[in-house]
C-alpha cells in the first residue's frame, strides 16, 4: 500500500485483542444470567409429571390406609396425580432402598414407618442398604402412634411406680411380650428396664396379636403396645392400662397418665411416621411438599382418617422432621447397645 509502511500496514490490519480474563468473566456472567431463571423456572414448574409415593409395606395396613389418605389429598394440591406404589419386603428396607437410589427430583418419595426404619438401621447396620439420616431429604413427620404400658389384671400394679416397684421385689419374674425382637414395643420394654433399674423377662412373639392374646390369657404380665391395638381390651377390663409413653395425655384413654406424669421422666416412644425424599432433592421442592402436607393434615378429615388407624396427624418442617429423625436413631442405637440385643 504506497505510503504506508509495513509495521503501520501490520497495526491497522490486526484485530484489538481482548484480554482472555475479560473473556472468561463476561462468559461466567452470561452463564449465570442464563441458569439463574432457568433453576427457578424448575422450582416453580414442579411437579410436571405424576409423583410416586412409595409405601414399604402390603396394601391394606396402617401405613398404606395412611398413604393413600395423603397421595389423594397431594394429588390436589400438587395438580399431578400422586401414585401409591407398594413395594413391601425385609421390614421396609425394599421400598425404602428403591427411594434412596432414585433420582433426587421429588418425582420418588416414601411413606416410611420411620422408628421401624430407625430401629433397622441400628440393630441390622450390614443388612441395611441406606443410611436413614444420609440416603434421604426429610419433608415432614405426618403422624404418631403413642405406646401404653399395659398389665394382665392379676398384675398387683395400679400404676408405673407399683409395677417398678414390683419389678424390683422380683428380679426376673415378671414377663414382658413384645411384637417380636427388635419391634418398637420389645425396644421400649428394654428402654423402661434401663430406665427404671429392673430386671424383666422379655418374651417375643410373632406380631402384636397373640402378644395381646397371652396378656389377656395371663401367659404373660405386662407389655408396652400401641394404643390402637390395646384401648378396646382397656375399656372392657381385660387388660389394665398403667401410662402412655407419650409427651401428652392420649384422647383414647384421658384417664391415663403419661409415663413423665407416672415418674419416668422423659420415657416417650411413638411408632413415628414420615414423608422423605431422596437425598439431594432440590430445597424448593421439599418446601412446597411440606407447606402442602401442612395444610392437608389440617383437615378435620384428614385427622379422623389417621386416627382410625391409630395415628394422631403431625406436621413438622424438614429441619424438625431430620432433627427427630436423627434423635430417634441416636436412642434407639442407646437402646440396642446397653441391653445387648442382637439380631435374629
Amino acid at each position: 500500500m504506497p505510503g504506508i509502511s509495513p509495521t503501520a500496514s501490520r497495526a491497522i490490519a490486526a484485530p484489538r485483542r481482548t484480554p482472555r480474563r475479560s473473556i472468561l468473566v463476561a462468559s461466567l456472567a452470561f452463564a449465570g444470567m442464563l441458569l439463574a431463571p432457568v433453576s427457578g423456572m424448575a422450582a416453580d414448574a414442579y411437579p410436571a409429571k405424576p409423583v410416586r409415593l412409595v409405601v414399604p409395606y402390603p396394601p391394606g395396613g396402617a401405613t398404606d390406609v395412611i398413604g393413600r389418605t395423603l397421595a389423594q389429598r397431594l394429588s390436589t394440591t400438587l395438580g399431578q396425580q400422586v401414585v401409591v406404589d407398594n413395594r413391601a419386603g425385609a421390614a421396609g428396607n425394599i421400598g425404602a432402598e428403591l427411594v434412596a437410589k432414585s433420582p433426587a427430583d421429588g418425582y420418588t418419595l416414601l411413606l416410611g414407618a420411620l422408628t421401624s426404619h430407625a430401629i433397622n438401621a441400628a440393630l441390622y447396620k450390614s443388612r441395611v442398604p441406606y443410611d436413614l439420616e444420609k440416603s434421604f431429604a426429610p419433608v415432614s413427620i405426618v403422624g404418631t402412634v403413642p405406646l401404653v404400658f399395659v398389665v394382665n389384671p392379676s398384675v398387683s400394679a395400679s400404676s408405673l411406680p407399683q409395677l417398678v416397684s414390683l419389678a424390683k421385689s422380683r428380679p426376673g419374674a415378671i414377663t414382658f411380650a413384645s411384637a417380636g425382637n427388635g419391634s418398637p414395643q420389645h425396644l421400649a420394654g428394654e428402654m423402661f428396664k434401663r430406665m427404671a433399674g429392673v430386671e424383666m423377662l422379655h418374651v417375643p412373639y410373632k406380631g402384636s396379636g397373640p402378644a395381646m392374646t397371652d396378656l389377656i390369657g395371663g401367659q404373660v404380665l405386662s407389655m408396652v403396645e400401641t394404643v390402637p391395638a390395646a384401648q378396646a381390651y382397656v375399656k372392657t377390663g381385660k387388660i389394665r392400662a398403667l401410662a402412655v409413653a407419650s409427651p401428652e395425655r392420649v384422647n383414647a384413654l384421658p384417664d391415663v397418665p403419661t409415663a413423665t406424669e407416672a415418674g419416668l421422666k422423659d420415657f416417650e416412644v411413638s411408632s413415628m411416621f414420615g414423608i422423605v425424599a431422596p437425598a439431594g432433592t432440590p430445597a424448593p421442592v421439599i418446601d412446597r411438599l411440606s407447606g402442602d402436607l401442612k395444610k392437608i393434615l389440617a383437615e378435620p378429615e384428614v385427622q379422623a382418617t389417621l386416627l382410625k388407624q391409630g395415628a394422631i396427624a403431625t406436621w413438622t418442617t424438614p429441619a424438625q422432621a431430620s432433627a427427630r429423625i436423627k434423635a430417634e436413631v441416636g436412642k434407639w442405637n442407646t437402646v440396642i447397645r446397653e441391653a445387648g440385643v442382637k439380631p435374629e
